[in-house]
């Protein structure tokens, strides 16, 4: 398996102003895609949360830490932001909800894109859906979580239709560009998978219910193995996501 493409991820979740999402994404996909990538950081995916109508989710991926703090203080420093911040900040409620992530083992990152992006000024939208998981422990999610997972969760949601896409877990090193907070002192497992369609999903989660060695045996050693229930974002991406 090759390394990972983005040794170090950020899963952003902003709340927006009520019915201000589409401008925001309008405003992203024509300003702010190029203009990260030209400085040093990959823009990973753009999504709409389909539980939340104000909420946008986005993945951006660096080469390290230190590299991270330089791109952002290019592009936070930059022309471009500083001539659209004013109109994306107003957007938005919240923007501190980020977790700072890594691959699980440094090589289950995300796959090479199938498809270009779509150019500026796109507008068709994927028919897919992607969807991030997110465990939580109260310490750290350690080989023999891993092994599980590879074991016994990931090869039934394969057999069910999901195919994870990355496993990322937290990065604990100190944020190098303090501007942006990210949360800190969490231990989350994230995986993410790709479905055709809603549809798709649906049928998913129908077969994953009827699975019986799902619900009496891989369940109940997850779920004790796990601080709470896991969060799951389903997310639909913009007409220029990377990750569609």
């Amino acid at each position: 398996m090759s390394a990972a493409r983005y040794p170090v991820l950020e899963l952003r979740q902003y709340t927006l102003h009520p019915g201000k999402r589409d401008a925001l994404i309008d405003l992203f996909d024509r300003k702010f895609v190029e203009t990260q990538e030209a400085v040093g950081m990959a823009v990973v995916g753009q999504f709409r949360d389909l539980d939340d109508p104000d909420r946008f989710v986005w993945l951006r991926g660096f080469q390290d830490m230190p590299r991270r703090a330089e791109a952002l203080s290019s592009f936070y420093g930059g022309p471009v932001w500083k001539a659209h911040r004013d109109q994306a900040n107003a957007t938005m409620i919240d923007s501190d909800n980020v977790l700072l992530l890594r691959p699980v083992d440094g090589q289950l990152g995300f796959p090479t894109p199938e498809s270009a992006r779509p150019p500026a000024g796109a507008r068709s939208l994927p028919s897919s859906l992607i969807v991030a998981t997110l465990y939580h422990r109260d310490g750290p999610f350690d080989e023999t979580f891993v092994e599980f997972f590879d074991r016994h969760v990931q090869p039934i949601m394969v057999e069910t239709g999901a195919t994870p896409l990355a496993c990322l877990q937290s990065e604990h090193a100190e944020n190098t560009y303090p501007a942006l907070p990210v949360r800190t002192g969490e231990y989350v497992f994230v995986w993410l998978s790709r479905f055709a369609s809603l549809d798709h999903y649906r049928d998913h989660v129908q077969r994953l219910a009827r699975s019986q060695r799902w619900q009496d045996e891989v369940l109940p050693e997850l779920s004790a193995m796990l601080a709470g229930s896991p969060q799951q974002l389903r997310l639909a991406p913009t007409a220029r996501s990377l990750l569609r």
